[in-house]
């Protein structure tokens, strides 16, 4: 029974302390607010860092919601490719470090070539990248990408994060509504940083060989997409250092073929 009460006290004051930090940092407009509102306030951002899978999977449902309400996302009605899609993922959400939990792949009415995912096991596919692959394992390493960032939990720590440099106040104070707005507005508009990408690069690449892919297709469909005439494909302007990424990845199947 100490032990349990030492430890509450020992999170509250950290909470206390982050609280304070972060308020002298961004000074708020708003009215004062008790110190015991700015306790439980600090308390409720650090339960807030360690979401469960079944709290992310009823999050990722609310997104997957707000990003066809707010016409984002406008879903393909074809139901074969829709089919063809959701047996390719599913094969690889199997084998994936995070197979206990459902999984959604969707197929995007967009000619843009583009992927992406959020929290909860939803993947969407454009159109426009659907058609730019060759083959399937090169449509394969897209959602074994995607698939990666979703095991490695990219989009709570990118929601989390953004919701911070707001203001630990109005973080902590975000009712699920708000946060899943601000996770619809994220899933379009924030890039992942580099080191998620090449997380989810290494896990996606050792995921397509594990589900019995040719593992080289995710580095050619990069390669090919760097090498397209034109514009910028959407897919390479979301995910960063392409270059870098190419490289770690020969270097991953150098370590495994040798």
């Amino acid at each position: 029974m100490r032990l349990i009460f030492c430890r509450f006290w020992l999170l509250t004051i950290i909470s206390l302390l982050l609280s304070l930090s972060i308020g002298i940092i961004n000074p708020q407009n708003s009215s004062a607010l008790s110190w015991m509102d700015l306790l439980f306030r600090g308390v409720q951002v650090i339960q807030l860092s360690t979401i469960s899978p079944q709290q992310e999977v009823a999050i990722g449902r609310q997104i997957n919601q707000g990003l066809l309400e707010s016409g984002k996302v406008k879903l393909s009605k074809d139901a074969r490719i829709n089919q063809y899609v959701q047996e390719i993922g599913q094969q690889l959400a199997a084998t994936s470090d995070r197979p206990d939990i459902p999984y959604t792949f969707q197929v995007v009415r967009d000619n843009s070539i583009n992927a992406f995912a959020t929290m909860g096991g939803f993947v969407y596919l454009h159109t426009g990248l659907i058609k730019t692959t060759d083959n399937e394992a090169e449509l394969a390493s897209v959602i074994a990408h995607e698939i990666g960032h979703i095991v490695g939990r990219h989009s709570i720590t990118q929601l989390r994060n953004t919701a911070l440099a707001q203001g630990l106040l109005s973080a902590a104070g975000l009712e699920t509504k708000n946060w899943v707005q601000l996770a619809v507005n994220l899933a379009y508009s924030l890039p992942n940083s580099r080191k998620d990408e090449l997380e989810a690069d290494r896990l996606g690449l050792t995921n397509l060989a594990r589900a019995g892919y040719e593992p080289t297709a995710m580095i050619s469909f990069m390669q090919k997409l760097t090498q397209q005439g034109g514009s910028t494909p959407t897919i390479l302007s979301t995910h960063p250092a392409t270059n870098d990424r190419i490289l770690a990845l020969q270097k991953q199947l150098n370590s495994v073929n040798n």
